[in-house]
């Protein structure tokens, strides 16, 4: 959330918030609905508590063209001061779902290390061979072509070529860790199920709606084409 976004919105919002009785019979009406409605469903989403009333008091002044109640460099301020602590609230947040599903992950590794044939290497990445390859394995420097599906340990799946009906192709190193370290070991040919600690898949960063801080991954892959590198 930017100073300059929220100022903008909260200027540009005419009383929005009161629409609930209002009939929509006009664009400017319905549009003045929406931008009020995706505007506080934007601050919910980010934790920010507005006071509404006060809020359509500084909306109602803009409009009408009076001078501000407080001064020009008290609400920079307060705006500055209020987006800090929603980054706090946020970055808090996003801690203690940090340390849970770390602990989760581990957890479930812990108990999928003793089913039968997953095999764990140093670096913590477990793989179970489901078909045997026979060509060759990609170097370092190569690029694969690979059939794909990325799940969470919950079963929610957050990515697929096979649902996309189209092979994805990678150079072997800029892949995650986990990802780079388990096609030097595959054949072409080979599909595997690799189950990825999250220090050596996204870590502790949060990619896209389902990645969540530091999640552990379960990846079926299909090597199906090495490109040799030049």
């Amino acid at each position: 959330m930017s100073t300059r976004y929220l100022l903008a919105l909260v200027i540009a919002l005419p009383s929005a918030v009161y629409a609930a009785n209002q009939n929509f019979d006009t664009l400017e009406k319905k549009a003045s609905y929406s931008i009020g409605f995706d505007f506080i469903t934007r601050m919910k989403a980010q934790d920010a508590n507005l006071d509404l009333d006060t809020l359509i008091r500084g909306m109602k002044d803009a409009s009408n063209g009076k001078d501000p109640a407080i001064s020009q460099n008290d609400m920079s301020q307060a705006i500055r001061d209020f987006q800090q602590a929603v980054n706090d609230i946020r970055l808090q947040k996003q801690n203690e779902l940090a340390a849970k599903n770390l602990e989760t992950g581990k957890a479930f590794l812990e108990a999928n290390a003793k089913k039968e044939g997953v095999i764990t290497t140093t670096s913590g990445l477990q793989y179970k061979v489901i078909k045997e390859g026979t060509g060759a394995s990609p170097m370092l420097d190569d690029t694969v072509v690979t059939h794909y599906e990325g799940r969470l340990i919950d079963g929610q799946v957050f990515d697929s070529s096979y649902k996309r009906n189209q092979p994805a192709t990678f150079p072997v190193k800029g892949v995650i860790k986990g990802w780079t370290e388990a096609l030097q070991l595959m054949k072409t040919g080979a599909k595997w199920q690799l189950y990825i600690p999250a220090d050596i898949a996204y870590g502790s960063a949060q990619r896209g709606e389902f990645i969540k801080p530091n999640s552990t991954l379960i990846f079926d892959i299909e090597l199906l084409e090495i490109k040799a590198a030049k």
